[in-house]
């Protein structure tokens, strides 16, 4: 009876869709890799927390998830690339924790995504071009990095350089 009670309780956990967890808990330690092998997890909120470590790169086969929120925690890792296997993703939040490094180009296959936070955090460079085009293309409505993005910025950037464009044509 225990062995059936196990694979029953192992047969939930795949079929979890949403793991959240705030403040109230506290969880602490590490993300383990095992996280990736739940292909039915839709919603992974572990914000405001003290998880330290690095974000595991299986979490790349979240092949379902909505939302990864991370946020205010202690990671100090880089930003998986393996992020961008997640097609279905349409919030990642990352903000205030410590991740290192840049925010990688492949991000750009998350043509759903709808906001992106990764600010408050130890990251280089810029934002990838490929990344800022989800603005325009994709669904994107909100980037912030170091500063607030959004769709309308952006187009109204694009229209002052235009105008920039057209006024050194016209007057060189």
């Amino acid at each position: 009876m225990a062995a059936h009670t196990g694979a029953a309780l192992l047969a939930s956990l795949l079929a979890l869709a949403t793991i959240v967890s705030s403040n109230t808990e506290g969880i602490s330690g590490t993300l383990i890799p095992e996280l990736g092998g739940l292909k039915n997890l839709q919603y992974l909120e572990l914000f405001t927390n003290n998880i330290s470590g690095s974000i595991p790169t299986t979490l790349g086969n979240l092949t379902s998830l909505v939302t990864l929120d991370l946020y205010d925690n202690l990671l100090t890792s880089a930003i998986p690339a393996s992020l961008a296997n997640i097609r279905t993703l349409r919030f990642l939040r990352l903000y205030r924790n410590k991740l290192l490094g840049g925010i990688p180009a492949r991000l750009c296959r998350l043509t759903k995504l709808v906001k992106l936070n990764l600010e408050d955090n130890m990251l280089t460079g810029t934002v990838p071009l490929e990344v800022l085009s989800l603005l325009l293309v994709g669904d994107l409505a909100e980037l912030v990095w170091c500063f607030v993005l959004t769709r309308i910025f952006l187009l109204a950037l694009f229209a002052v350089a235009v105008v920039i464009q057209y006024a050194l044509k016209t007057t060189g």
